[in-house]
């Protein structure tokens, strides 16, 4: 098998000649697919996705792009018996490029095996008016090794699936001006036959894995730029200083010269220049063509600091001029922009610690982002495309998106920027994996380096967003190692951003800015700390396959499966209410939920994979439940108290575990569940009732059968209260906690009827019935009795039920 890094194999099979043979050829035409979306019409054969790659990096008329059609050869490689390199030529034809090769726009649509490299092939022309300076070769991503040639030399290679690298092709330039210049780029791809960050593909795509993405992947261009230019930046902004600062990177210096970068800062619009400084660096006495780094900072006067946030996302422009010696027509001019924003975790006024925006406390509210297309697979089909997932997410009242182990272009972030749109960026996973509570994982001394290679990639191209505010090493056990050490190393890297070291799972405790959970469906909260903020990483994940917008016609999966748009709003609008009451004195500082759209056959999307379809059915309702969680929270009164509230006095319910109701008993409601049922002869214990291994059970008396039925008399005519669901008052809820299925009673008429487990207590609406006539119940002052019926099948098992008002804060 084709291992990575063996890249003295690929660059063997660049001089073999390809044997006569029938071979299949494909055109560079999107192929048919199991799903397109609507901007798949929009694609150029041409020109596809002409913007700028790096909107923060501009030379605005000095670049060129090399998207479009390319010449390819899948071929497959092999060792004589004279272990000499040889291939098999599988395929060839057009790919457009930047498009997977297993995706429908590219083209193509082909595997690569253990085996098989992908040669990309064309020519292009340097413009005359480049002729007296450096051009410089990128490329955005490439996954996963690759190696480069011009005109038949070896400029480089390089090994990493998510991360921008360049090459600077002036010396190999074929030089008659006229002449086209001939491009070749050798891919390999193990994909999960080997350790390299991944994310989510594999060979065998099912249930939360999906199809691979080989290949050029993000766009591939060129730059003109002088023989002295900057060659990066690196923005920090310090919004308690009002200070910007700036590192600029300069390459191809000459030996004994001094240089110069000025700094402009412009409002939004580039109307008005608000600040400026520069440095200067003098008497460089190195080799000819090296870099230098040079640090300077940039004030924001009071009148003009405006910082970044959700609600107002205000981006500064930002001018870089680089001059060196007397040499002002050979000046390098960088266009970009910035802003001014901070993020911290500290404790608010009531001491509970939460993480700042601004010196603000602000509850992060988000979806898990796969960032897959069915088209494009890891490639959005345009710009446009790109922009619309941010826009719907901001639509829905969400503040932020989580992307999930993988690593968008940077026009991505762009938008972010823009539209306002906070990030929790991901590491992509590789290697093995440990299930959850099993620690860590022992990497290879090559396996680790490759990671912490990438990982330090990822900080230093997508650095200068200030839409990323948090960075997220491991997830869920997957390829988790030494955390701290990692961790430490990130937040030493970049102090300016939380370090979230593991999301969900295999948590180290006092490592990292906060502590993530996740909970299906939830939602749930860790144990609130003093010094890291409670986050709930993922949680929702609520199915619903809509025909006609799937992958397959049938067997797609979700965490948990719905019938119709209906019942999937009604269920996610009491998640989020649910939530409400975990923001409050619990403390929980951002969750995120399941996520943006549907992908392959996972289909725990809000919107459909094509993103034809909204899944919920009313968009306006969703839209103020998700803002409501920006509000301040509401808080919970205790109006019967169960297992999770705390008391002296243990809370006593009559119980069995065998049917009370007879065979031939047929009523509606059971009569088990009447308040004049005799319940003498069953027993009586102090609730909770369950297994002692179920996750947030409070058990305080055993129950290990497969059902059981409980009966207690409740009064809740004090304290008095409004109980108004519709009018703003407080609103009666169940606090239950169940696994699995239960049926809740009062009076006999059915409050809630619960499918499934919850892996901690949640809060649960009451039928209209069931509040009616707890409503006039409490009106009244007289008692009711609560019933409940639990059943259990498999794994943790537990049931407790109390009754609690959410209260509003006044406005």
């Amino acid at each position: 098998m084709l291992q990575p890094g063996v890249l003295w194999w690929v660059s063997a099979a660049l001089t073999l000649l390809v044997p006569a043979m029938t071979v299949v050829t494909a055109a560079a035409q999107p192929v048919p697919g199991p799903l397109l979306t609507r901007w798949s019409i929009d694609v150029s054969p041409h020109t596809p996705h002409p913007e700028h790659p790096r909107p923060q990096m501009m030379r605005p008329h000095n670049w060129h792009s090399l998207n479009g059609r390319w010449d390819y050869e899948l071929v497959r490689l092999a060792v004589t018996p004279d272990d000499e390199p040889a291939e098999t030529l599988l395929s060839t034809g057009q790919i457009l490029v930047p498009f997977p090769i297993e995706s429908a726009l590219s083209g193509c649509q082909l595997r690569l095996g253990p085996d098989d490299v992908f040669r990309y092939r064309r020519t292009f022309v340097v413009p005359d008016a480049w002729q007296s300076k450096r051009v410089l070769l990128h490329f955005e991503a490439v996954d996963w090794s690759a190696v480069v040639s011009l005109n038949g030399t070896y400029l480089g290679s390089h090994s990493g699936g998510y991360d921008p690298f360049t090459f600077d092709l002036t010396d190999v330039l074929a030089t008659d001006s006229g002449a086209g210049q001939a491009l070749e780029v050798v891919v390999a791809d193990p994909t999960d036959r080997h350790t390299q960050p991944r994310g989510k593909q594999v060979t065998a795509p099912g249930g939360i894995w999906y199809t691979p993405t080989s290949g050029i992947w993000q766009s591939v261009w060129l730059e003109a730029v002088p023989q002295t230019y900057i060659k990066s930046i690196r923005l920090t902004p310090d919004l308690d200083t009002q200070t910007l600062r700036i590192e600029t990177t300069v390459a191809g210096l000459p030996g004994s010269a001094s240089c110069s970068v000025d700094s402009h800062v412009f409002d939004r619009d580039g109307a008005n220049e608000l600040a400026h400084s520069s440095v200067t660096f003098a008497q460089f006495d190195g080799a000819m063509n090296s870099s230098v780094v040079l640090n300077h900072e940039v004030l924001i006067p009071e009148a003009h600091l405006r910082p970044w946030s959700p609600d107002d996302p205000y981006l500064y422009r930002l001018r870089l001029r680089l001059t060196h010696g007397d040499r002002e027509h050979d000046s390098d001019v960088i266009e970009s922009y910035c802003a001014m924003r901070k993020v911290s975790v500290e404790p608010d006024e009531e001491g509970v610690t939460r993480i700042h925006l601004n010196n603000e406390p602000l509850f992060m509210f988000g979806l898990l982002d796969q960032g897959y297309w069915p088209d494009g697979l890891y490639t959005a089909p345009t710009d446009e495309a790109l922009k619309f997932d941010i826009e719907m997410t901001k639509r829905l009242g969400y503040n932020m998106a989580r992307k999930h182990v993988k690593v968008e272009p940077a026009r991505w972030y762009y938008w972010c920027d823009r539209l306002g749109l906070l990030v929790w960026q991901d590491m992509p996973s590789g290697d093995a994996s440990v299930g959850y509570g099993d620690g860590e994982i022992e990497r290879s001394a090559d396996s680790a380096r490759q990671f912490e290679l990438e990982l330090k990639r990822l900080i230093d191209a997508r650095g200068n967003h200030p839409s990323i505010v948090m960075w997220v090493p491991f997830n869920e056990g997957w390829g988790q190692y030494e955390t701290q050490r990692i961790a430490d190393w990130v937040k030493q890297y970049d102090p300016t951003r939380l370090v979230n070291a593991a999301s969900g799972w295999n948590d180290v405790p006092g490592v990292g800015d906060v502590h993530d959970i996740h909970a299906y469906p939830g939602p749930g909260i860790p144990e609130p700390e003093t010094e890291r903020a409670a986050v709930l990483g993922e949680f929702g994940g609520l199915g619903l396959p809509l025909a006609g917008h799937t992958w397959q016609d049938e067997k797609n999966w979700g965490y948990r499966s719905y019938e119709d748009r209906a019942s999937l709003t009604t269920a996610y609008l009491d998640l989020i209410e649910q939530l409400r009451w975990l923001i409050g004195r619990p403390g929980l500082s951002a969750a995120v939920y399941t996520q943006t759209t549907d992908v392959e056959i996972e289909v725990n999307g809000i919107m459909t994979y094509d993103r034809v379809i909204i899944k919920f059915d009313d968009i306006e309702k969703v839209s103020a439940a998700n803002r409501s969680v920006y509000l301040p929270p509401p808080r919970l009164r205790t109006l019967v108290r169960c297992a999770h509230d705390p008391g002296e006095d243990a809370i006593a319910w009559k119980y069995t575990t065998t049917n009370p109701a007879a065979e031939s008993d047929t009523d509606s409601p059971p009569a088990w569940a009447l308040p004049g049922f005799d319940d003498s002869n069953w027993k009586t214990g102090p609730s909770g009732f369950g297994t002692r291994s179920t996750p947030g059970a409070v058990v305080n008396t055993e129950w290990g059968t497969s059902d059981i039925w409980l009966r207690r008399p409740v009064s809740i005519s004090t304290p008095k209260a409004a109980v108004d669901d519709g009018s703003g008052g407080a609103a009666l809820r169940l606090l239950i906690h169940h696994d699995e299925d239960a049926e809740v009673y009062i009076d006999g008429i059915l409050a809630a009827e619960l499918k499934g487990y919850s892996v901690d207590y949640t809060v649960v609406a009451m039928t209209p019935a069931a509040s009616a006539h707890l409503q006039a119940s409490r009106q009244s002052g007289a008692g009711v009795t609560l019933a409940v019926h639990c059943r259990q099948t498999t794994g943790g098992q537990y049931i407790d039920v109390g009754i609690v008002e959410i209260v509003e804060p006044e406005s």
